[in-house]
């Protein structure tokens, strides 16, 4: 569906999964659990973009300023914030160069800055043409977000989301003894991207289930924080975000009008079974949604 950062390889271990939503208790299977901390991936955009539109309602920025207002960007780009949200910056869906079993390691601060310096040379149509989907474009919209707030981002989300919202279940750098990450075939738990530099804002926090789970029903059933943020995609009456890491899955859906919801978590497995999971759960309705939760 396109939200995946990247995905990893299959396991013949089975695959730990959590599964919450409108129709029926929480299910958590082969290890999961919805009170531990996983990595959450590109949910993470959603928050990122909560943030901008609450900081744009409170007068501290404006949705269609230029990046290079907040940013030592390379003028003329006509990039806005709006753009990125939407991914319509006209920005790749990677930086480049990105190599390696842990290949956002070196895309830190200063690979960010010198990429905003020739974003002429990144950017591959113009902006507000077509939909692309970024990661980069997150990257950039985080360091717009912290640049204009003058605060850190975790900060930013604290303040802006998830305090409005009574959780605090949510964080990039999670209490290790409530850490829950992929296994090898074996029992040992495998090496995690690094995500706490500028790719953060795109893919990089950890949430528990239930507490993302919170997140997604009070910004899209309650509307607690008013209007969704452009970065939710839609399919007709569904509102839905997905997200993977090199061992994590998740995807969320929500279809407004009905008050349907589900969220699904995995550690490991494919990233589009998990979707598939999700869509089906919503699609089937409380009784048959029942039984293809158990059969995950």
């Amino acid at each position: 569906m396109g939200a995946v950062l990247m995905a990893g390889g299959l396991s013949l271990r089975p695959v730990p999964v959590c599964v919450l939503r409108s129709s029926a208790p929480p299910l958590a299977r082969h290890g999961h659990d919805p009170a531990a901390f996983v990595e959450i991936g590109s949910l993470t955009k959603v928050l990122t973009g909560t943030v901008l539109v609450r900081m744009v309602r409170a007068g501290l920025l404006g949705l269609d300023d230029a990046v290079e207002q907040w940013l030592p960007m390379q003028p003329g780009s006509g990039i806005t914030l709006r753009n990125l949200a939407d991914h319509t910056s006209g920005l790749p869906r990677l930086p480049p160069g990105l190599t390696g079993p842990d290949p956002y390691a070196a895309f830190d601060e200063d690979a960010l800055r010198a990429l905003l310096g020739r974003i002429g040379e990144v950017t591959v149509r113009q902006p507000g043409q077509e939909t692309e989907y970024s990661n980069l474009g997150y990257a950039v919209l985080g360091a717009a977000l912290v640049s204009a707030a003058g605060r850190p981002y975790e900060e930013l989300v604290r303040e802006h989301v998830l305090t409005p919202l009574g959780v605090d279940e949510v964080t990039a750098h999670p209490p290790a003894d409530r850490l829950l990450g992929a296994r090898t075939l074996f029992g040992r738990e495998r090496d995690r991207w690094t995500l706490d530099g500028p790719m953060l804002s795109a893919g990089g926090l950890w949430a528990t289930p239930r507490a993302l789970a919170t997140v997604v029903t009070g910004l899209l059933l309650e509307r607690t924080l008013g209007e969704p943020a452009p970065s939710w995609q839609s399919a007709g009456p569904l509102l839905w975000h997905n997200g993977a890491t090199r061992d994590a899955s998740a995807f969320t859906g929500v279809i407004p009008r009905t008050g349907n919801w589900v969220l699904v978590h995995r550690l490991g497995g494919s990233p589009d079974r998990t979707d598939k999971i999700g869509l089906g759960l919503l699609a089937a309705g409380k009784t048959a949604g029942q039984n293809e939760g158990e059969r995950t």
